[in-house]
């Protein structure tokens, strides 16, 4: 019964990115809705990506103080959520009601979705954040340093690059820290 639960929820997910599409495309201007905990300045950022050792979570913390650096609120889901590796004792029901909704709500209270691409495909769940904010009408971005992809001549999956207005794309770490900033200083996410 959870398998089926959990298919369902996934079927849902996909069917609201394949058919359910409402704004964050390239030229629109999304629309939100904003709890008084939340900055109102639509600077609120969810952080989408791996965080399975220590190198991914090094590079997120790195560009999430530079989104910070620049004035942006940024949740972290590695700093400022549940990470599920570092949960002893618990089922994977547990970790489930624990972790998603957390995740869903805080994407949902986004104004825009920052999101590492990296991988010989990006991460699922980073996807389903994605997918999340995309369909609630936020601004996503993404960023990729990995060279691995999985499809031919292309960098990204058109699923994922057809939902950001922009990705930053540079295989020298270092390199793509610097194009953030510069692009950060003349304009916004």
């Amino acid at each position: 019964m959870k398998k089926i639960k959990r298919l369902i929820g996934f079927v849902f997910l996909f069917t609201l990115l394949a058919f359910g599409v409402t704004s964050c495309g390239n030229n629109q201007t999304p629309t939100t809705t904003k709890t008084s905990e939340i900055v109102k300045n639509g600077k609120n950022v969810y952080f989408a990506g791996p965080m399975f050792n220590y190198e991914e979570k090094s590079f997120n913390l790195r560009l999430t103080n530079l989104l910070e650096e620049f004035g942006y609120k940024v949740f972290l889901p590695q700093r400022d959520g549940i990470e599920a590796a570092l949960l002893e004792g618990k089922t994977e029901q547990e970790l489930i009601d624990m972790i998603f909704p957390l995740d869903v709500q805080n994407v949902l209270n986004a104004d825009i979705i920052f999101m590492n691409c990296d991988g010989r495909v990006p991460d699922e769940g980073a996807c389903v954040e994605l997918g999340i904010g995309y369909n609630a009408g936020k601004r996503c971005y993404g960023f990729k340093t990995d060279t691995r992809s999985v499809e031919k001549e292309m960098n990204l999956n058109p699923m994922i690059a057809g939902a950001m207005i922009k990705i930053f794309k540079n295989y020298d770490g270092d390199a793509l820290v610097t194009e953030i900033r510069e692009y950060l200083t003349n304009n916004i996410l």
